[in-house]
Order: structure tokens, then sequence, then C-alpha cells
């Protein structure tokens, strides 16, 4: 990854982290996506142990990005077209806190920002937004197995029946081949 002055990074969770890897990863801008775990209190926390719903860690995607090709505004659209952000700790049949709404910023004058977006995307909902901003404390990379997962299981029950539409749903909108 060639990470310059014109690349941030900014921590995802809206559900499995799966799915979020391989939506920002069909967007131009996007440097590099990591799955991992963040916003809890365990250390070196594995899957397993986030799964238990007593880690404190959401499932989460740090997302590398050149704010030159992309902005944060745009990160944040393309977060909140893909989970439902008024969905408390859960996405669909994931259940649990791990699945949570969840954006973990590194860089303090984007805090106001995101707030500010969620201010404004809140007019499109009937219920309450319960996305969960905080700064990172820090991130921990999943195990290699969950690397680019639906690219390479892409027959997977899982990644067909939940990632597969959410993805054709994401080209239509963005228009992206």
């Amino acid at each position: 990854m060639n990470m310059n002055s014109k690349n941030k990074t900014i921590v995802l969770g809206g559900g499995c982290f799966w799915c979020i890897q391989a939506i920002f990863d069909m967007f131009n801008g996007i440097v590099k996506t990591t799955p991992g775990y963040a916003g809890g209190h365990t250390k070196n926390p594995t899957y397993e142990q986030v799964c238990s719903d007593g880690s404190g860690h959401a499932e989460v995607v740090e997302v590398a990005y050149n704010e030159q090709i992309i902005g944060l505004d745009a990160i944040l659209d393309i977060f909140f077209e893909v989970h439902d952000p008024t969905s408390l700790n859960r996405q669909g049949a994931d259940i649990g806190t791990q699945y949570r709404s969840i954006i973990l910023f590194n860089d303090d004058a984007d805090m106001q920002k995101i707030l500010q977006f969620i201010r404004n995307k809140q007019k499109n909902y009937t219920a309450k937004i319960v996305t969960e901003v905080k700064k990172l404390d820090i991130f921990y990379p999943a195990e290699n197995y969950h690397m680019d997962y639906y690219n390479k299981n892409r027959s997977n029950p899982y990644c067909n029946a939940v990632i597969g539409p959410k993805i054709q749903k994401i080209k239509k909108k963005y228009n992206i081949k």
C-alpha cells in the first residue's frame, strides 16, 4: 500500500466485515481494506472471542483511502447505503454487539464531519440512527482466512445470499461495472 499524505484511514463496522470489505473494494480511491476487530476491551481478540459477544469488539474494516479521489462524505454515504444504521446490535440475521453500527476515526477533525453527516442523514430515517462514533483506540487485523473473504469464497451460501445482493444494489446505485 502506498500511504502518502493524501491517504487517510477510517474504521467502519456495519454487520459482517466480509460484506463491508467487498463493497469498499469496488471503489476508486480506496487504497486498501483490512477486516478486523475494534471498539472493545479484549487485547488481540480472536474471531471466536468477538463472536462470543464478550470482547466488546465489533467486526470492522479499516478503510485506507486517497482523499483526493474519494472523500469522507462519499465513504460515509456508501457505508450508510450498505447497512441499516438504525438497527441496534444486528444487521439482518447477524445478531450481537459485534455486528453493531460503528465508526472509529483516527483524525479528530473528522469527528465533527461524521457527526454532521449523521445529523443530516437522520432526516432520511424515521427510526433513530444508533451508529456509535468514537476515536479509534486500537485496530486488530482479523485472521488471514477473513482477508478478501468474499472474493475467495463467492460460492459460500452466506456470500451468495447476503453479500451478493448488497453488491448488486451498490453497483446499480453507483453505476459500477
